[in-house]
């Protein structure tokens, strides 16, 4: 039965899609069958996989609210062995329409728990907040991800969000727990990157891989191409950080 995974961080910018789409197609490319579910309205990890709005009929916005079933919405990536469940435009007012649905904040869970025997894993990538759709991923997932930045705010905010899984955890989804931090455009030069490195290392410990994302063109590049940096560029410093966090990932998190 695979691994549901949210990747969550309530603060914008960090490389949140850039991290899930990368270590899925990673894993894929060891031979893990692997589902990414975006539940962002920006649809990012939808793009990020070269995804257009023709391409895919359904959309998890269907999914949720309309009467489609999940296997019915997912559509083939570029890399074998990942798949997506898209996102759409659709999805701006899903949480106005959740709010008054009974238990709206089981409502993923409810439509893609048939999924987990069909996948070795399924990441869901969620809104840079913490709303509605957010909530319905920390309600499905068995653990969650969040990637950060070394800067002063991605510190803050990620206590603020440890306080929130706390939450879930208590209310909502016993089962949810928290998998690890992954430091993203990561600039070793930084005096202050090293700095708040270190204390996120000292709060977290083992919760921080040890991989880091370096900061590397290729991985901004590869967006604009539809494809993972396993694609666009795979002796890049960045297809081969996402590729070491891969490992690490499986003996961790697996």
């Amino acid at each position: 039965m695979g691994k549901i995974t949210a990747f969550v961080n309530q603060k914008g910018g960090v490389g949140k899609t850039t991290v899930c789409v990368n270590l899925a197609a990673c894993l894929a490319g060891r031979g893990k069958k692997v589902l990414v579910v975006d539940v962002d309205p920006q649809g990012n990890a939808t793009a990020s996989v070269g995804c257009k709005k023709n391409d895919a009929p359904f959309s998890v916005y269907d999914v949720i609210l309309g009467g489609t079933a999940a296997e019915n919405a997912v559509v083939k990536t570029p890399v074998k062995g990942l798949f997506l469940l898209p996102s759409s435009i659709d999805l701006v007012g899903a949480e106005v329409e959740l709010v008054y649905l009974k238990n709206y904040e089981k409502r993923l869970i409810s439509r893609i728990n048939g999924l987990k025997d069909d996948y070795d894993f399924i990441f869901i990538d969620c809104p840079p907040s913490l709303g509605i759709l957010t909530l319905n991923a920390l309600a499905a997932a068995d653990g969650i991800i969040t990637p950060a930045l070394c800067e002063y705010f991605s510190l803050l905010d990620l206590g603020r969000l440890t306080n929130t899984v706390k939450i879930v955890k208590n209310k909502i989804n016993p089962a949810l727990t928290a998998d690890g931090v992954i430091i993203n455009m990561y600039d070793g030069r930084s005096l202050l990157s090293r700095e708040i490195y270190g204390e996120i290392r000292a709060h977290f410990g083992e919760k921080v891989f040890d991989t880091v994302i370096p900061k590397n063109v290729k991985i901004s590049e590869s967006p604009g191409f539809g494809v993972p940096v396993t694609l666009h560029d795979n002796r890049s410093r960045g297809a081969l950080a996402f590729e070491t966090l891969a490992e690490e990932f499986l003996a961790k998190c697996n």
